[in-house]
């Protein structure tokens, strides 16, 4: 234990936790009054008196508005100090609505809850460390001779269990964190593209409609999504009988079109005696109970519902035994499934959620709370899994969330709402959910609440196309808003960014193959890959997926500024190809048309252009190699290709290759000689940034055939295009510029 870097201690009290709460964090406090003795002998006995009337009001029992909380194991509450010497910035707390960097706060109403157990980053340009405990948390930057930050960490119930991770890099970091809890699942492909959704489409037609409507506009998609009003009455894994008669029918349209359908499965389960789903928990005694040992029964979606106790593994094996074919009716191959509501949400409960001393066998609710969407999300996961005998990846999207929960699929930043604020902070919410391991995260397009003028809309579609899960969602009550429902213009420039998207699959894909393989966000704050640059500790309104996006957040903006890392690197801009400096604060004029991105200097990047109607239909198409020298004239990437949706990589079925730019040769080799694997797609052209024009160009194949290559070069911009190369993308082969 390095004890120069931070110092800790930790505080147990047997006292109502708001009490604890209060005393501990008090700002209010003053030192020198608890310095003075009241030597007044009545005094002191009144003093007593009132302090024992104090201790034991609310500590068997409290109430909230007309809640009551039975504690029927007692009060408790523990908490824990850190003190972290030369560190200024602090990070994580997933998904707070606010700056990446934690702020400072020194009262009670600061304090913050986390879904996940809290993490936080302490970084500073000597190095990251990382600590991990629940449940709220407080945070003062001090000044002393140097810098430092405390920081506290308070729990209601249970114990505090603390990871200390030294790093000393944000790198080390997250593969210290990933060997503890997991890492990020590795999704289908094809649920890296665009999601289409919405509370709710009426019925089949409209959903034929919609789905028809993006072939109309050619604007691609791979999901069309229900919500809760597809269902017999709120009964999930039913279909209301009259709108979605022939649900089979409905998913076998979209199969035809290579195209899939999420629909929603929440955790309430309706309280009526004809529903087999209510009637088979019931007789299993499956549900959560009441303190007095009766099913606890709630309110929600359906009126009266029980709550499965998921931490039980007898339940979550039943749960993942009714997404079946023959158990969870009109289901087909092409259906996957949103768990919502999973915090879990019980509408006429205290805050909104469970009863506290609701019992889970022998746990009180308050004990499990945040574990509970993590096994919900975990049994349906379980469940696609299991209906296809083990070999297909599912598609799982979750609203609570906890360490962990990356192995298991994706989750969304909640219920936002139209307005600009949103926007712009739904980056430094994905920032920080990356930050533990969640890199599968994205927010609502379009803002789930009211209706967002054409501007903020082709903003956020620009925005969400940069973000890992891409996702538009609205309100029942909202307007419809699909794409093309704003003009002819504003659809062309939706359009063009949901393209954009999916020419960059197959980067995407190989960035989630890494998060995968080593615990490594997919979606990084600038600090994760500039540790050493003070510059980058506090923006979060652009981020890195290896390329580096600025989206623009602001109504009316004509410009934004970008910082562009690295002192000895070169930055281009993706549109254009011009080239710029590291280590510099850029001005660039936007228009309507613009996503600021740039490519690094040094690195390869791989898309794939003739863009269809869905990922599945680009499976056999082409690629384009896009190649962004430095100034040492040289660049790296990688090229990872399978099947897109089985764990049949697992079994070494894949093609992972190198690629690397030095001393005017380009060329491909097998990182994984062992790994089998075959591929229709090519390569159909090179576009090199930052070249110099060549003589002549020569491709050799791995047979040793050799052949001059066409190329085009721009000298105002200094980019050389190879065009027809003609190799297949799974070979190895080098192109020589002479």
């Amino acid at each position: 234990m390095r004890k120069d870097t931070f110092s800790y201690k930790v505080t147990s009290t047997v006292a109502s936790v708001w009490d604890n709460i209060k005393r501990v964090f008090s700002s209010q406090a003053d030192p020198e009054a608890e310095k003075k003795e009241d030597t007044d002998p009545a005094n002191q006995a009144e003093t007593a008196k009132e302090e024992e009337e104090k201790v034991e009001d609310g500590m068997w029992e409290e109430t909230f508005k007309s809640h009551s909380d039975g504690k029927p194991n007692g009060p408790s509450a523990i908490s824990l100090d850190f003190s972290l010497p030369g560190v200024e910035h602090v990070y994580g707390i997933p998904e707070h609505a606010d700056t990446l960097r934690l702020k400072t706060t020194e009262s009670i109403s600061a304090l913050q809850p986390g879904c996940v157990p809290v993490r936080a980053f302490q970084h500073s340009w000597k190095g990251t460390s990382l600590n991990l405990s629940p449940s709220f948390w407080d945070c003062l930057s001090q000044q002393y001779e140097t810098p430092q930050t405390d920081v506290r960490w308070i729990s209601e119930s249970g114990i505090i269990d603390v990871f200390i991770m030294l790093g000393p890099t944000p790198k080390d970091i997250f593969s210290q964190y990933a060997s503890l809890t997991g890492t990020q699942s590795f999704p289908p492909l094809s649920a890296l593209a665009y999601h289409q959704c919405r509370w709710n489409y009426n019925d089949q037609e409209d959903v034929q409609t919609v789905d028809a409507g993006f072939d109309e506009h050619d604007i691609p998609y791979d999901f069309i999504w229900l919500d809760i009003e597809h269902t017999d009455g709120k009964r999930y894994f039913t279909w209301d009988p009259h709108k979605f008669a022939t649900p089979k029918e409905m998913l076998q349209g979209l199969v035809d079109k290579k195209r899939k359908m999420v629909a929603i499965v929440d955790p309430h389960i309706k309280v009526d005696s004809n529903y087999k789903i209510h009637n088979e928990i019931r007789s299993r005694g499956y549900y959560i109970k009441n303190k007095d040992g009766g099913d606890y029964e709630g309110w929600c979606w359906p009126g009266s519902a029980g709550y499965p106790d998921f931490t039980r593994a007898d339940m979550r094996a039943w749960w993942a035994s009714m997404f079946a074919y023959d158990q969870y009716e009109g289901s087909m191959e092409n259906l996957y499934t949103w768990n919502d509501m999973n915090e879990p949400s019980v509408f006429n409960g205290p805050e909104v959620t469970m009863h506290k001393d609701a019992m889970h066998g022998a746990w009180e609710h308050r004990d499990v709370h945040n574990l509970y969407g993590f096994y919900v999300q975990m049994a349906t996961a379980e469940g696609l899994i299991q209906r296809s005998g083990g070999v297909e990846r599912p598609f799982v999207l979750t609203r609570a969330f906890f360490a962990g929960s990356q192995r298991y699929g994706a989750v969304w930043t909640g219920d936002n709402a139209a307005e600009w604020d949103h926007l712009k902070i739904s980056i430094p919410m994905c920032l920080s959910l990356g930050l533990v391991g969640i890199s599968f995260c994205g927010a609502d397009v379009g803002g789930f609440f009211k209706s967002p003028s054409t501007e903020l809309l082709v903003r956020w579609y620009q925005t969400g196309a940069y973000q890992p899960f891409f996702r538009a969602h609205a309100h029942l009550d909202t307007p419809r808003r699909e794409p093309w429902l704003f003009g002819p213009e504003n659809t062309a420039l939706i359009r063009e960014v949901v393209r954009q998207r999916y020419t960059l699959l197959p980067y995407w894909y190989q960035q989630f193959y890494h998060a995968h393989q080593t615990g490594q966000p997919v979606m990084r704050p600038l600090w994760v890959e500039y540790p050493q640059d003070p510059a980058t500790f506090a923006l979060d309104d652009e981020f890195l997926i290896d390329l580096l996006v600025h989206p623009v957040t602001e109504e009316g903006a004509r410009g934004v500024t970008a910082y562009l890392p690295g002192k000895d690197e070169v930055w281009f801009d993706v549109h254009t190809f011009q080239k710029h400096n590291g280590a510099q604060n850029l001005y660039i004029p936007v228009t309507m048309s613009s996503i600021p991105v740039f490519q690094r200097g040094g690195s390869i990047i791989p898309r794939k252009l003739r863009v269809r109607r869905s990922s599945t239909c680009m499976e056999h198409d082409p690629y384009t190699l896009y190649v962004a020298l430095n100034p040492q004239r040289t660049a790296e990437g990688e090229l990872y290709i399978d099947d897109g949706h089985t764990f049949n990589y697992e079994k070494k079925e894949f093609i992972h290759r190198s690629l690397s730019f030095a001393k005017n040769i380009l060329s491909s080799a097998n990182l994984a000689p062992e790994a089998q694997f075959s591929t229709r797609s090519w390569i159909e052209r090179i576009v090199i940034l930052g070249a110099s024009k060549p003589s002549k160009v020569t491709l050799k194949t791995a047979g040793g055939q050799e052949s001059q290559l066409e190329f085009e070069f721009d000298a105002s911009m200094s980019v050389l295009t190879l065009r027809k190369p003609g190799m297949n993308a799974g070979v190895d082969w080098t192109v020589t510029l002479q």
